[in-house]
């Protein structure tokens, strides 16, 4: 745990006690610090005070008393409206911050030599930030991984000299992160996203501008015109900045072309890596993963050979894209967790030649979007309450059947697969539909793909995840 002794002898006030509510509370008190927190759910009020929080209704709370008020991210801090918490500080004039806050002024006051990487974007954060997490890690230094990623950011080891921090930050956790001032900050893209709970695209923009405007180096992927437009606008400023592209050369920064990691400086461009037999990192998305963490890598004072000996054992996360076993010479990838056609863009582009498993409650728009990978599809397998309509939609664009489920799907495709006489056929379960209609969520539909697959007679299980 990381003890926030930035709020010593003060009283604050905490609303969210979920997991990370919890924690930061713990934090708080272990700081030095009386908290007094409160949630919507008597549940969480309950399981906070068996805990030893001391809680109570902070709509019958002076809010003169408190310092500061530590927000959940996952409340309303603008819209559609502000919680009535937050309304509340803001009349009584108390600041309001999130666990991210808490987490920088904790290491801003330990003075230490501990290198700080934020990342966010709309799509990608959640790869981009395991990647850099095990490319450190793999080289043998004290690394520490949270945030948006499932680690509450006060959990982690206290700051320390060379212990490096690695942390996922949603745009609601920037949001409550006023001094947010990592050694090297990612931008990865910017798509419309949230805007229910930020308003318009430019206010959603300027809140990921926040994370590379407070960093000392600011890493942006520059290939949308939103995040183009901030790295420009940053480097006026004389911020140092490291543009990065998936798409196209860069003068000074890194590059991708097909598979190959470029490094141009001064004129000169030299290639620092190769994608082209990592199963775990292929698709053009992924190389923008692996530039951002190339350049972040680099910034915090790893080595070309440190790198890249991490890109080569990255095993990738759990159903997103995650190679689940081969057999024969068919592969089977999870993508679990692309709940919606833009979501399933990405490994649609990285196979040429697909058994795709989609379906479930389709989403607005369904897979219109995807008509374009259409021709790499050898057959589609389509589950749950969608398989009517994506039926419809493929029409006579590509080969499909209605499977129902996902064991039937696997069972069909496999069959289907190993009779076909390209190099290596897909198994892919990318749904590009939530899960919601047989599932609890992506993971256990990801979950039951994965234990399909292994069920398979000879299928031979690759990674560790």
């Amino acid at each position: 745990m990381i003890a926030a002794y930035s709020m010593k002898d003060k009283t604050v006030a905490l609303f969210g006690l979920g997991g990370s509510g919890i924690a930061t509370a713990q934090a708080v008190v272990a700081g030095g610090a009386r908290v007094v927190a409160w949630d919507d759910n008597p549940e969480s009020v309950s399981r906070a005070r068996n805990a030893g929080i001391e809680t109570g209704d902070l709509r019958q709370t002076d809010w003169k008393q408190f310092s500061s008020f530590i927000l959940s991210p996952g409340v309303p801090l603008t819209h559609p409206r502000p919680h009535w918490t937050v309304d509340l500080a803001k009349a009584a004039g108390v600041e309001v911050i999130g666990d991210v806050e808490l987490f920088t002024r904790e290491r801003n006051l330990a003075r230490t030599n501990s290198p700080f990487i934020a990342i966010t974007g709309t799509n990608g954060k959640s790869t981009t930030t395991a990647l850099i997490a095990h490319i450190i890690k793999t080289s043998g230094r004290d690394m520490q991984l949270g945030g948006n990623i499932g680690t509450a950011v006060m959990t982690l080891q206290p700051p320390a000299d060379e212990r490096y921090y690695v942390v996922e930050c949603s745009s609601y956790q920037i949001d409550l992160a006023p001094s947010l001032n990592p050694t090297a900050g990612i931008l990865l893209n910017l798509t419309p996203d949230h805007l229910d709970r930020h308003g318009t695209m430019q206010h959603y923009a300027e809140i990921k501008e926040r994370l590379v405007a407070g960093s000392q180096t600011a890493i942006i992927a520059v290939d949308d015109s939103f995040c183009a437009a901030i790295a420009d606008r940053l480097e006026r400023t004389g911020k140092p900045v490291i543009r990065i592209s998936k798409r196209m050369p860069i003068r000074d920064g890194y590059f991708a072309e097909g598979p190959d990691l470029f490094h141009a400086a001064n004129g000169t461009i030299t290639k620092v890596a190769s994608l082209a037999c990592i199963g775990s990192l292929r698709g053009e998305h992924n190389a923008q993963n692996a530039l951002a963490a190339f350049a972040a890598c680099r910034s915090v004072g790893l080595s070309n050979e440190d790198i890249n000996t991490g890109l080569r054992t990255f095993p990738g996360l759990a159903h997103r894209m995650e190679q689940v076993a081969k057999l024969g010479k068919t592969l089977f990838v999870n993508d679990s967790k692309a709940t919606n056609a833009d979501a399933a863009a990405p490994a649609l582009s990285s196979f040429p030649r697909i058994y795709w498993i989609a379906g479930g409650l389709a989403k607005e728009g369904g897979i219109a979007s995807l008509s374009g990978f259409f021709p790499r599809i050898a057959k589609a397998y389509l589950i749950g309450e969608a398989a009517p309509q994506f039926a419809a939609t493929l029409g006579e664009a590509a080969r499909y059947e209605i499977s129902g489920t996902i064991d039937a799907a696997v069972e069909h495709a496999a069959r289907d697969a190993a009779s076909d006489g390209a190099a290596e056929p897909v198994v892919l379960l990318s749904p590009a539909c939530a899960s919601f209609d047989q599932f609890q969520n992506f993971e256990k539909r990801g979950e039951t793909f994965r234990s399909a697959v292994l069920a398979l007679a000879g299928a031979s299980p690759i990674g560790g995840l």
